[in-house]
């Protein structure tokens, strides 16, 4: 039970210093100075860098393990993927989420406004916003797939809410998902989270065209 545990905690650790940019697209990962960094044994590091290799979060290089990046093709269809599932967790969620639950997704909106001029803590807030989204939705098997489609997400190094006027809007964005699944409107709640989606990505190929 505690090698189990110790390797779940080095995945976790791993997969979480990439999502905080501790460790960018391309940076090799080295198993003794992970072990060292998180104080676990060689073993769990080892078994964790394999499962984000198949995840394809990780790619090798030789020997080395190293922090996939994505190309300009990969991005897009990354986003179309995310798109139709966080579009069918939203429309889910209108049908499904308890009242508690939407209330939740309100109160975040909330404390996330005292954020919009925090980039990289909205962008943190952000996570979990979504998050909720899926897990309001009720469905297993769609939440597992939302968590490789935001464990890839992690290989992006910036985040569109910095962009200016950005955070904002994305918050409206949120208010307008939110009040469709609180008024139980499955397609206007997809509709609103693949406008969300849209809008996100048309500014991280701003961002990468250098327009913004």
């Amino acid at each position: 039970m505690e090698r189990a545990g110790q390797t779940k905690d080095a995945y976790a650790l791993v997969l979480d210093a990439i999502d905080t940019g501790i460790y960018l697209p391309g940076d090799r990962l080295v198993e003794s100075e992970l072990a060292e960094r998180f104080g676990v044994s060689r073993t769990p590091v080892r078994e964790a860098l394999q499962r984000l290799e198949t995840q394809s979060v990780l790619v090798r290089d030789g020997r080395s393990m190293v922090v996939a990046a994505l190309d300009h093709d990969q991005l897009g269809e990354l986003y179309v993927v995310r798109a139709e599932l966080e579009g069918l967790a939203a429309r889910l969620a209108a049908q499904h989420a308890a009242p508690e639950e939407i209330r939740i997704l309100q109160n975040m909106l909330v404390m996330d406004r005292k954020l919009v001029n925090d980039p990289q803590q909205l962008s943190k807030a952000n996570r979990r916003f979504h998050r909720q989204i899926h897990l309001a939705s009720h469905n297993r098997f769609l939440i597992q797939q939302l968590e490789m489609v935001h464990r890839t997400m992690a290989l992006l190094t910036t985040t569109s809410l910095a962009v200016e006027g950005r955070g904002s809007a994305a918050l409206d964005e949120h208010e307008a998902l939110v009040n469709a699944i609180a008024s139980r409107d499955g397609d206007a709640a997809n509709d609103a989270l693949k406008n969300h989606i849209s809008m996100a990505y048309e500014t991280r190929l701003k961002q990468d065209a250098g327009e913004v």
